[in-house]
């Protein structure tokens, strides 16, 4: 483990090990914040630990590991997650249904549950949610994916004003088709006909992303229950 600055805030990802919250990770690691990284691989964080964010025990466990390490969590980003694309609703599973809400709703609220008494405690804190702009806009190929990330911001929502005379602020992204591994080669959201139907003609990259969430972390103190949505246009 590298040498740590005790001093420094502590930021907490999950979904670190790739896309969007690789990307919030190393932005903030840039910035001079402490790390940890909550995902099923290990991720490129001071302090990466592994857990399945569905799982609430295995998480509330993870995030304790992580506060023994570097002492406190200043900040959340709740990136985990996963896409499956081109499922019409009467083809969706219940499987399907029950691991999309348990991975996106359910990995939110626990993190959520595990890291706010100690915010609440301090009187400081944020949290962020990655949402998606399907949840803004809706989506006829995978409306199970585009339930979650809507439920993600009623709770986001919701929890924002339960906790915001406490000093925790909280607050949502909403990313547009993004250029991660999670849009395969041939997603839909990578043809040129949908690319043309965006004002800036582009997908949005990680890094854009995670510009936004830092924002929220370091500098965006009037935001509470907020969605900001880097879309490329996609929504207006």
């Amino acid at each position: 483990m590298p040498d740590l600055n005790d001093a420094a805030p502590v930021a907490l990802v999950t979904g670190a090990a790739s896309g969007i919250g690789a990307a919030c990770a190393a932005l903030f690691r840039e910035r001079g914040w402490r790390t940890a990284g909550l995902d099923l691989r290990t991720s490129d964080t001071d302090v990466p630990v592994q857990a399945d964010v569905s799982d609430a025990a295995a998480v509330a466990a993870a995030i304790a590991q992580v506060q023994e390490q570097l002492g406190r969590i200043d900040f959340v980003v709740t990136a985990a997650g996963y896409y499956e694309e081109g499922i019409d609703v009467v083809d969706i599973t219940r499987h399907q249904w029950d691991r999309m809400l348990a991975v996106i709703v359910g990995g939110t609220v626990n993190v959520a549950r595990a890291v706010l008494p100690g915010m609440l405690e301090r009187q400081s804190g944020g949290i962020v949610a990655i949402s998606s702009e399907l949840a803004l806009g809706g989506s006829a190929t995978d409306l199970h994916y585009v339930a979650a990330k809507g439920a993600v911001l009623g709770f986001i929502k919701s929890l924002a004003l339960e906790v915001a005379r406490s000093g925790v602020r909280v607050n949502a992204v909403a990313p547009g088709p993004t250029d991660t591994p999670l849009l395969l080669a041939d997603s839909i959201w990578r043809e040129p006909e949908y690319l043309a139907t965006l004002p800036l003609g582009r997908l949005v990259t990680p890094q854009e992303i995670a510009g936004a969430v830092f924002y929220l972390a370091s500098e965006g103190s009037q935001y509470c229950g907020e969605v900001i949505s880097p879309n490329a246009g996609a929504v207006i």
